[in-house]
């Protein structure tokens, strides 16, 4: 696209300047043939000015013609000009039009002492992002340490960096000191929401911590969920996050626009509004905050936006979790490569009452199957199944056995929806659910 228009607006220009030109001559041809001519009678002079005043009307015309086609010429190479630039537009997704024009979300990078971690995040934030008027970045850096503070301001005005005033020590009970990190982060987080919802007084936020990768369609994916999440009062949060993530766990292939509720909080790269803030900012705990944040207190019965294929991935082995999940599962998320248009697609689909309705409709017309059908290659491809379980260690089970994480928050089960967790296994669509009596989740169930 950048060679075609270049050529083109030199031509243009090349074209311009020749018409000037040509203008120019043929006015000083018409004066040198004035200057020059021999002297004569009054009557012959009379004569000489009107047959030469006519064929300069004549000769004017016969430029003005020349001109007009000229000009119109101009005007069709511009117009495949334009055409030429919107069909690159549509061929380069990233730089798609829907993107530039748009609420205001900003993301909220969440620092603290790993410079190469920031430089790895911000190095994708900054590759793929559309805009800088619509996706603003927003470093807050805790913990004081130089080198990550001189990694961030290395960025100059691509970012702007915030620095978390209070680096004192936090009073910590004893038997939960080698937990201190929790406690710091959850003091870190909500200085740094109030920071922009009340300083800067923006709508929603997207945060994400230092040690994620994004995929490719970060920002489109966000733009095309935020108007359902504003929709919504049932949704709280959209995620980049499928904590079942893994390949082998979703279709790569055809699972890329793939869209889901979930009541398990994801975290890992995710949206909230200034109007849930003001719900939470004012009770937000002293630690652990994403474990509260999943508690029924809080979730009030809302549900978040999830992928089928996760749009964040993290490198973080090292870190206050002290690389828990990691090796197991985190490593194993598989992080989107394919750009999808969500932007232009219909998304009202996950409004409470259509969803619902299609969900529990697909999830009773699913044939009932065992572990053994699963695993043994025993069922149709692309089909529908349901594996029903009935207590927590039945569900433990079975999920170990397909590699899904079996751990509950809340008596949440990751990824979960109305107690079914979706997934794609060995090219099967598979839903893994409580019997049609499930009265709902059970917090002891953690």
């Amino acid at each position: 696209m950048g060679r075609n228009d270049s050529n083109v607006t030199k031509m243009r220009k090349k074209q311009i300047l020749l018409l000037k030109i040509g203008v120019v001559v043929w006015v000083c041809v018409i004066y040198a043939f004035f200057l020059h001519k021999p002297a004569a009678t009054s009557t012959q002079k009379s004569h000489d000015i009107t047959e030469q005043l006519d064929k300069l009307e004549e000769e004017l015309n016969k430029q003005s013609q020349f001109y007009s086609v000229l000009l119109n010429k101009l005007r069709t190479m511009h117009q495949q000009q334009q055409n030429l630039g919107d069909e690159a537009v549509l061929q380069d997704p990233i730089v798609e039009s829907p993107l530039l024009d748009g609420p205001v979300l900003p993301v909220l990078l969440i620092a603290c002492n790993r410079d190469a971690a920031v430089r790895r995040s911000l190095d994708l934030l900054l590759k793929y992002r559309p805009s800088q008027e619509r996706f603003p970045i927003v470093v807050s850096q805790d913990c004081g340490h130089r080198p990550t503070r001189e990694a961030i301001e290395s960025y100059g005005e691509k970012v702007t960096l915030i620095q978390h005033p209070d680096l004192s020590d936090i009073e910590v009970p004893l038997k939960e000191r080698k937990f201190k990190g929790y406690f710091l982060i959850a003091r870190h987080y909500r200085w740094a929401l109030n920071q922009m919802f009340q300083k800067f007084e923006y709508e929603a936020v997207i945060i994400v911590e230092d040690d994620l990768d994004i995929a490719p369609d970060f920002y489109e994916y966000f733009s095309a969920t935020y108007p359902v999440l504003q929709a919504d009062p049932t949704l709280w949060c959209v995620s980049a996050w499928n904590d079942n993530g893994k390949a082998d766990l979703v279709d790569v292939k055809n699972g890329t626009g793939l869209l889901y509720r979930t009541d398990f909080f994801p975290g890992l790269g995710w949206m909230l509004t200034k109007e849930l803030w003001e719900e939470l900012g004012p009770k937000w705990p002293r630690s652990y905050w994403d474990d509260w944040v999943r508690a029924p207190e809080q979730r009030s019965d809302r549900a978040c936006i999830r992928p089928e294929i996760s749009r964040t991935r993290t490198f973080g082995k090292k870190g206050v979790s002290n690389g828990l999940f990691y090796e197991k599962h985190l490593k194993q998320i598989y992080l989107n490569d394919a750009y999808t248009s969500f932007t232009k697609m219909n998304l009202t689909y996950l409004m409470k009452d259509h969803y619902d309705l299609v969900f529990e409709k697909q999830v009773q017309a699913s044939q009932v199957v065992t572990i053994n059908d699963v695993k043994g290659d025993r069922l149709a491809k692309g089909g529908f199944y349901r594996l029903i379980y009935h207590t927590k260690d039945n569900f433990k089970k079975l999920a170990k056995s397909l590699g899904l994480m079996d751990d509950f928050k809340a008596g949440v089960p990751r990824t979960g929806y109305k107690g079914t967790i979706t997934f794609f296994y060995r090219g099967l669509r598979i839903f893994l659910s409580p019997g049609n009596n499930w009265k709902g989740y059970n917090p002891s169930w953690s």
